[in-house]
């Protein structure tokens, strides 16, 4: 904790861009597939790990903080997005296409 209160949130852009950051350097490929507000956007990740697509986001846990759980796989992802940026344009989507892409996803959920 800071001395004047908690640290300051990231902007959800600044996440995005760091994780999209951090995966390319680590010889995977990341790409914004739906752009959502720059500072407050929820974030949802696509994975691509070998050949298998699944969908994480984050919801609140058992003991309060917020982790990334698997919503969606194979074919409903699409169908999860659509839905969930309609009732919330700001959510960013992301695909992550690198082995072990749930590490990133874990990094950035720890770094927020």
């Amino acid at each position: 904790m800071h001395e004047d209160g908690p640290l300051p949130r990231l902007a959800s852009r600044v996440r995005v861009d760091a994780l999209i950051r951090r995966v390319n350097s680590a010889g995977g490929f990341g790409t914004v597939l739906a752009r959502g507000d720059d500072e407050a956007g929820a974030i949802a990740v696509v994975t691509r790990d070998a050949g298998e697509e699944a969908l994480r986001a984050a919801v609140l846990g058992a003991g309060g903080r917020y982790e990334f759980a698997e919503l969606a796989c194979g074919a409903d992802v699409p169908a999860w997005i659509e839905r969930a940026r309609r009732r919330d344009p700001d959510l960013w989507v992301i695909e992550l296409d690198i082995p072990q892409a749930g590490q990133f996803v874990a990094e950035m959920l720890d770094g927020g």
